[in-house]
């Protein structure tokens, strides 16, 4: 049986339990999806966008989803206590693909500020549920929007400004109420849906995690809305277990004047395919974007980012940073698309790499596609390893070689680190670097951001 057709097997067999368990507004397109992915199927690494991962290998193997919504015995408060200096957050969990909901307070949010499950707010959801992420468009956005059950949704009103970041657990976890019945592998969909009205603020964190030492595959769909002169801070932080595929596309489209900082950051994982499509449809908008990769083992990271200028007057920085060891892959494709009519562009895009092996490899590809004639726009790679001449110089200071490479790769990917918005982030991950560095993040047993 092919990859695809074993989730085709799925719908058409189990299509009115997955009705019965989510919320009209998701159910409303799941049908046309589910064409959608018939039509697509996985894309092989003939797709261009899809080259340095191989997705029908990832699907293969025979994934439990939780299709009748059976609730997981997980206390998110007992396990993960904040202890982050003087980040302070509004705390939210999501476990597996489900909301969590409880009566415990979450933090002081503004007034008309909305955080919660995507089934509660129907006629706000209807109006931008699946309208950036196009289900025609990617095999992987259809599968998902076939198959969530459940999401989370952020909604920020006219000019109203979150000074506390909202911080979100994703918890992966395979044991169900009855211990009996325990998952040996578990495929999960989640779904993330962020409103900024006009003048609206806020910046959220997302911080993946695994409980059980399980085969996890977790897909996941971000539609952001930014609205004129909003600004929005994004933070995706993934420190899971070597058994874990997360496969997660993010689709952003901002207007005039918004300003947009997105960050992905990779500590651990199993192999991760991170997709970003982001779209300038109002003039004067800006974005940064940010990633950071340390890989070892067998890991694998691929990170494929799309930049649309459609308006004039708009800007965007990207600077990707991987460090990789051992047998690791990484893999990152870029690509800014100025389209007719977006003169003043102003874009910049850096992938810079160090493979501290001959068995590490890289993938880089960035492109420019313009169409205006009155813009500025840059882009450079590079992969190499560690400067022979400074490990020299610190050597020569009584510095042991591994304590020198340490330090310069700190140096390395500390440049990425430096740019992000939410200081106490910033500070805790310069430690959590460091001990990744030191082979101190192995083994997962228990969020390091939050322990």
């Amino acid at each position: 049986m092919s990859s695809q057709q074993q989730y085709i097997d799925l719908y058409e067999q189990a299509r009115q339990m997955i009705f019965d368990h989510a919320p009209e507004v998701m159910n409303v397109v799941r049908d046309q999806a589910f064409e959608d992915f018939k039509a697509l199927g996985f894309p092989s690494k003939k797709v261009e966008r899809y080259k340095y991962t191989d997705i029908h290998k990832l699907f293969a193997p025979d994934y439990g989803v939780n299709i009748n919504r059976l609730q997981i015995p997980v206390d998110p408060y007992e396990a993960f206590r904040c202890d982050v200096p003087n980040l302070s957050t509004s705390l939210y969990f999501v476990v597996n693909d489900m909301f969590y909901h409880d009566d415990k307070p979450k933090g002081h949010l503004p007034e008309g500020v909305i955080v919660g499950s995507l089934r509660d707010y129907p006629e706000l959801v209807a109006k931008y549920y699946a309208k950036l992420a196009k289900t025609s468009d990617d095999a992987i956005t259809a599968l998902n929007t076939m198959l969530a059950q459940d999401g989370m949704l952020v909604y920020v009103p006219k000019n109203v400004k979150v000074d506390r970041a909202i911080q979100v657990i994703n918890i992966l976890k395979a044991t169900p109420s009855n211990a009996q019945r325990q998952v040996p592998d578990l495929m999960v969909n989640r779904r993330v849906l962020i409103i900024l009205e006009e003048g609206a603020e806020i910046k959220m964190l997302f911080c993946d995690h695994a409980a059980d030492d399980r085969n996890f595959l977790a897909t996941q769909v971000i539609e952001a809305y930014v609205g004129d002169n909003a600004s929005l801070d994004l933070y995706c932080m993934e420190e899971t277990h070597h058994k874990n595929v997360r496969i997660s596309n993010v689709y952003i489209d901002q207007q005039r004047d918004s300003r947009v900082n997105h960050n992905v950051i990779t500590l651990h994982n199993g192999i991760t395919r991170n997709k970003l499509d982001l779209t300038f449809s109002g003039e004067g908008a800006e974005c940064q974007c940010y990633g950071c990769v340390i890989a070892d083992k067998q890991q694998h990271v691929d990170n494929n980012t799309l930049i649309i200028h459609k308006a004039p007057h708009c800007t965007s920085n990207e600077l990707y940073k991987y460090v990789l060891d051992d047998q690791s892959t990484g893999a990152f494709a870029g690509r800014v698309l100025v389209e007719h009519g977006a003169q003043k562009t102003s874009s910049q895009m850096t992938n810079q790499n160090l493979t501290a092996t001959k068995e590490a490899r890289m993938y880089t590809q960035p492109m420019l596609e313009i169409y205006a004639d009155d813009v500025k726009c840059a882009h450079g790679s590079t992969v190499g390893q560690l400067n022979d001449a400074a490990l020299f110089y610190m050597r020569q200071r009584g510095i042991s070689l591994d304590e020198a490479k340490l330090l310069l790769q700190n140096a390395f990917i500390n440049e990425v680190i430096d740019k992000m918005q939410l200081e106490p982030l910033r500070d805790r991950l310069h430690y959590l670097v460091e001990k990744r560095f030191r082979g101190e993040l192995n083994k997962c047993d228990g969020c390091k951001l939050c322990k």
